[in-house]
Parts: structure tokens; C-alpha cells; sequence
């Protein structure tokens, strides 16, 4: 079995648990953070999450940019890298987001405050968090500098917040989401560095 379908399949394990374990506990700590607004709250938190997408597409194609111009065959590598996981990301969450069907918590409970435009979609998991934890995750594993890592997963995080604070996801829609980020990103990643070893043993055996 391939490394992404194992991943799916555990996911799918643990996915189960995580959404029936006390709906309760789920709720109430959703409540918490959705309470208490602010305008800083809600111009920072909208910002956040809106700026997912620009920025999870728009890393990998400004290092492929810079490759080709550069002629750098290593950012052009890490451009490729962040594609795959990021397309990957997508599909995996997507698909368990149809397979779990959840409704998003502002839709079954009235006393949730929705502060996104959100119509309809489902919960879990969280495809904002998932991606931005994805984005984070395979900038943390190539630049290893804490002035990359530091703000990556502060932004991964504050994604994860705004969702809940928003009242579009669960704690655990967020939790799971974090984990299929980051273990696509994790997956991408080596197989990145298999690829690339596998390519420079020929080219040795060639030689």
C-alpha cells in the first residue's frame, strides 16, 4: 500500500474516535473561544484565515519562479515538494470531509456566533487548518531556521483559532485537520528525498 493510502486509512481510524469522543467537551470549549468578540478579533482572525489559500499556493510557485530564473535546481525541487503536498492535503481532507458528513457547529447549535461567510461546506476536518499546518510544515522541514519555523506554525496556528472563534469548526475539526497537514507535508518530504536519491544514485551508476 502506498505511504498517502496508509496515511488515509489511519487518518479514517482516527478521525471516528476523535468526532463521537464527548460531543460535550467538543461544544463547550468551542463556546469559549467563540465568545467574547472583538474588532481586533474579528479584523486580524478574518485576515488570517482569508490569507490561507494565497499564501499555501503562492510559497511553492514563487520558489518555482525563482528556480527557473535562478537555474537552481534545489528550489526548484522544494517548489515541487510543497506542490504535491499541498494537492495532496487537499484531496485527503476533502475526501474525509464527505465521508464524515459533519454540519459545521453554527449550523446545529444557535447559540454559536458565525463570523465567516461560509455557506454550507462541511466540518471535519478543517480545511484551512489542514492546509496552513501543510504550508507550515514543509516550510519548517526545508528551512530549518527559527525565523521560518516560528512564524509558520504561528500562523498555522492562529488559522486554527480563527476557524473556531468564527464558529465554522470544532476544537477537533481543527486538531485532526493540524495532523493531516502536517503528516502530508511529512510524507511529501521524504519522498522528496527518496526521489532525489534514487535520481542521483543513477546518475552516479551512469557516469
Amino acid at each position: 500500500m502506498k505511504p498517502l493510502g496508509l496515511f488515509f486509512l489511519l487518518t479514517l481510524q482516527v478521525s471516528y474516535p476523535f468526532v463521537s469522543f464527548s460531543q460535550n467537551m467538543d461544544i463547550n470549549l468551542l463556546k469559549s473561544i467563540n465568545k467574547n468578540e472583538t474588532n481586533f478579533k474579528n479584523k486580524y482572525l478574518e485576515l488570517n484565515a482569508s490569507s490561507v489559500t494565497a499564501l499555501s499556493t503562492g510559497i511553492p510557485i514563487g520558489l518555482a519562479l525563482a528556480g527557473f530564473i535562478k537555474k537552481d535546481k534545489q528550489l526548484q525541487r522544494d517548489a515541487l515538494y510543497m506542490g504535491i503536498a499541498f494537492i495532496g492535503n487537499s484531496l485527503l481532507t476533502l475526501s474525509i470531509k464527505k465521508i464524515v458528513n459533519r454540519p459545521r457547529p453554527f449550523e446545529t447549535y444557535s447559540f454559536i456566533v458565525k463570523r465567516d461567510d461560509e455557506s454550507g461546506g462541511l466540518s471535519f476536518p478543517s480545511g484551512h487548518t489542514s492546509v496552513a499546518f501543510c504550508t507550515a510544515t514543509s516550510v519548517a522541514l526545508r528551512y530549518r531556521k527559527w525565523y521560518f519555523v516560528a512564524p509558520a506554525y504561528l500562523f498555522a496556528g492562529s488559522v486554527a483559532w480563527a476557524r473556531m472563534y468564527q464558529g465554522v469548526h470544532y476544537p477537533t475539526d481543527v486538531a485532526v485537520g493540524a495532523l493531516i497537514g502536517t503528516g502530508t507535508a511529512w510524507l511529501s518530504w521524504k519522498a522528496e528525498q527518496w526521489m532525489h536519491k534514487k535520481h542521483t544514485q543513477k546518475q552516479g551508476h551512469s557516469l
